[in-house]
């Protein structure tokens, strides 16, 4: 990142002209948090806009000038991001970017503990603390792990409150789960397929489970209250900022972008009947289960795999699906030889970039130079087919697993 990729990127926008500033997604919410609660100034405004644009890529974007981003770094989030931002307002950018910084790196390991625990993965004690810390420290060197620490995504925070949310309700402590999970809604196109299985979930045992749903829609009405009164009219003005960030930066779902937009739409809507399907089968697990753990941890995957965005920092939202493959993996569970070889082609496109940055790395090093502009991308070739794979067999994982066995099986070593 430091020696090969950014280097590279410095060389290129400066060939172009192409700005640079602080580059930190921190900071179009934090100043749009901040001018709001200061000053009571629209966030979603153009003028806040543009003073975004002069902190995060060094002046404003010029659209004459065709080289310039394409990504305008508006305040394209709910307005109730502000209160999460709220303690950090009246501090120095430099000093919130550095604690950030390391918040996510300590969110990101308290995610791995806390998915073990939702996918009640308990390896033997003989090696718990071996395979705890292995697991964390590849997640930790995960390339949209990296590259989310680097950016400073508020993606990795919805992550951690995803995965708390997961482990209060294995914990069985509703209320407090209903609570994280509405506060992970600051992005909704991340949490909002996760927000319906739950409330699907909750629904098919009301008198057990109704604690989550009343946790859930009384954090929801205290955001969606408090964000009316700082700023009212407030979801139309996100709803336009939405619209303009699809625009300009022309996303598209993951199957869109590989097999086109008709047959990525067919294909797109198939996986979501099939894993609606395959849920409605977990509706009645109890939140303790193995199978609830991986019921959810496949609306997580089909979440990346659907949504109309393909940034490679979301992808860590992946994390619990390869946990349970590879929990799977490792118990010796019995699969088709098929359903193998598709599990070992995954393996290798989710190694690939470790791969491909040790022989960058050591090439640097060898040559006492970056290597050529046309190879520093190449960790970054499997992006695309990692969440078709991680899905895919997560949905076969999912389907083919017998409740009786996840619940009754034991730990595996």
């Amino acid at each position: 990142m430091n020696k090969i990729l950014i280097v590279q990127q410095v060389a290129d926008a400066a060939a172009h002209d192409r700005p640079r500033g602080n580059l930190s997604d921190l900071y179009p919410r934090w100043l749009g948090a901040r001018e709001l609660l200061r000053h009571g100034r629209n966030p979603y405004s153009a003028e806040i806009t543009g003073e975004i644009q002069q902190g995060y890529y060094g002046r404003p974007l010029d659209p004459a000038r065709l080289d310039d981003p394409k990504d305008q770094q508006g305040f394209a989030y709910p307005v109730y991001v502000v209160f999460l931002l709220a303690p950090t307002i009246d501090l120095p950018f430099s000093a919130v970017q550095m604690g950030f910084r390391w918040l996510l790196v300590g969110l990101a390991v308290a995610s791995v503990l806390l998915w073990l625990r939702v996918l009640g993965w308990r390896p033997s004690s003989r090696i718990r603390s071996g395979t705890t810390v292995i697991l964390i420290v590849l997640i930790l060197g995960w390339l949209p792990m990296v590259q989310g620490l680097k950016l400073q995504q508020l993606t990795l925070v919805v992550a951690a409150l995803l995965a708390a949310c997961g482990a209060c309700l294995a914990g069985g402590w509703l209320f407090c789960a209903g609570a994280l999970l509405a506060l992970a809604t600051i992005k909704p196109q991340l949490t909002w397929p996760l927000v319906l299985w739950l409330l699907v979930w909750a629904g098919s045992d009301w008198r057990s489970r109704r604690r989550f749903v009343f946790g859930f829609g009384l954090i929801m009405l205290l955001l969606l209250g408090g964000a009316e009164l700082v700023l009212p009219g407030w979801w139309r003005m996100f709803l336009v900022a939405i619209e303009q960030y699809h625009r300009y930066t022309q996303n598209q779902s993951v199957p869109t972008v590989m097999f086109g937009t008709v047959a990525g739409r067919i294909l797109g809507v198939l996986s979501v009947v099939a894993c609606a399907v395959c849920l409605w089968r977990s509706r009645r697990e109890s939140a303790s289960t193995r199978a609830f753990g991986q019921a959810t941890s496949l609306v997580m995957a089909l979440t990346i795999f659907i949504i109309p965005m393909s940034a490679l920092y979301n992808q860590v939202l992946l994390a619990p699906a390869i946990l349970a493959l590879l929990w799977s993996e490792s118990a010796g569970e019995s699969v088709l030889p098929a359903v193998r070889l598709a599990r070992a082609v995954g393996g290798i496109l989710l190694v690939w970039p470790w791969i491909a940055t040790l022989g960058l790395s050591l090439a640097y090093f060898w040559l006492r130079a970056a290597p050529p502009q046309q190879l520093y991308l190449m960790p970054f070739y499997s992006s695309y087919m990692v969440p078709v794979f991680i899905f895919g067999l997560a949905l076969l994982n999912t389907w083919t697993s017998q409740p009786g066995l996840l619940r009754d099986g034991a730990p595996a070593e």
